[in-house]
């Protein structure tokens, strides 16, 4: 169960009564979820979610809630925040943040079809398409995924663990961000950073909410791209390569509603290793650093190298360079 802290029915009827939700009848846990506490709550007035934010500070809880509301005004579908009676979205309960959003139907897809992967890309490129002017004035509290921040995560992650594998493994990566070129003309704007088809409700068969932006920041706008093509092209089977066929498939379905500019084409590869680059902090404590898998994925794509890479998605090596 994804509950670390517990609600009792009193509590929940309390925090109630700062909004014009009706009254308390129900409640139970999303089990779904690894970060958060979620309670799906039934009142007079119907469903509503509870998340309860067990490590961000109100500020990071702000600029989500700003998000998704500038996302809900725009007719992007995803679950809207509440304001309570004083006309914020964010509340305190025990020195913690928390919001309650409308409940939205649908079903998490453990196997999507065609179109069901079709629908999903397009709802990243229309993210990407909505939010490329969007300035959010909480950006400083999340995580906006750059070089820097790897470097800067990284390092404490090393540090904490503070071994001789840890250090080799911070040197190799430290080494890999040098190599990487992102200049700072590349677009920017809101990527959601889990585009996973569990952060994603379907309802007969139609694309209905894009639920859980704990990862959303402020970075490059092709970030969601290259997620979709982890996802949906790299085999983890016995080959253990990027599917380019798969890929050029999930890159034309996106620039059907979003093309890509020459910067951000040019730069795919650069963006592609740092997302492996990111996972590699997220799981700094595993394996020797000659059997790291991210080491690996690195090292397949530097064997591919960025002409070629640049050939097999667009058909040509202009640009490439």
């Amino acid at each position: 169960m994804a509950v670390k802290t517990e609600f009792s029915k009193t509590d929940l009827i309390e925090i109630l009564s700062n909004y014009n939700l009706g009254e308390y009848k129900a409640s139970k846990p999303f089990t779904t979820g690894a970060v958060q506490t979620n309670f799906l709550l039934q009142t007079t007035k119907g469903k509503f979610v509870f998340r309860y934010y067990e490590n961000r500070s109100k500020d990071s809880v702000l600029f989500e809630s700003n998000l998704i509301k500038y996302l809900k005004d725009k007719n992007y579908p995803c679950p809207a925040p509440f304001k309570n009676k004083h006309g914020k979205f964010v509340g305190t309960y025990n020195k913690k943040p928390y919001v309650i959003f409308e409940f939205i139907e649908g079903q998490h897809i453990e196997s999507p079809n065609e179109n069901q992967k079709s629908q999903l890309i397009r709802k990243v490129a229309e993210l990407q398409n909505i939010t490329k002017k969007y300035r959010p004035i909480n950006k400083k509290h999340r995580w906006n995924y750059s070089i820097e921040l790897c470097r800067e995560l990284a390092r404490k992650e090393a540090k904490k663990i503070d071994t001789a594998n840890s250090r080799e493994k911070l040197k190799w990566l430290e080494n890999e961000l040098l190599k990487l070129n992102l200049p700072k003309s590349l677009p920017k704007g809101i990527c959601h950073c889990d585009f996973h088809f569990s952060n994603v409700l379907f309802k007969d068969d139609k694309f209905n909410a894009l639920i859980d932006f704990d990862d959303a920041n402020y970075t490059f706008l092709i970030f969601d791209l290259v997620g979709l093509m982890e996802s949906g092209a790299w085999r983890y089977d016995k080959d253990e390569v990027l599917d380019f066929n798969e890929a050029r498939k999930i890159l034309t379905e996106y620039m059907k509603y979003r093309s890509l500019n020459s910067n951000e084409k040019r730069h795919l590869f650069d963006l592609y290793k740092l997302s492996i680059l990111f996972d590699c902090v997220w799981f700094f404590a595993r394996g020797d650093v000659n059997e790291f898998y991210e080491k690996k994925k690195i090292e397949y794509l530097d064997s591919v190298g960025r002409k070629e890479f640049y050939h097999k998605l667009f058909g040509s090596n202009e640009g490439a360079a």
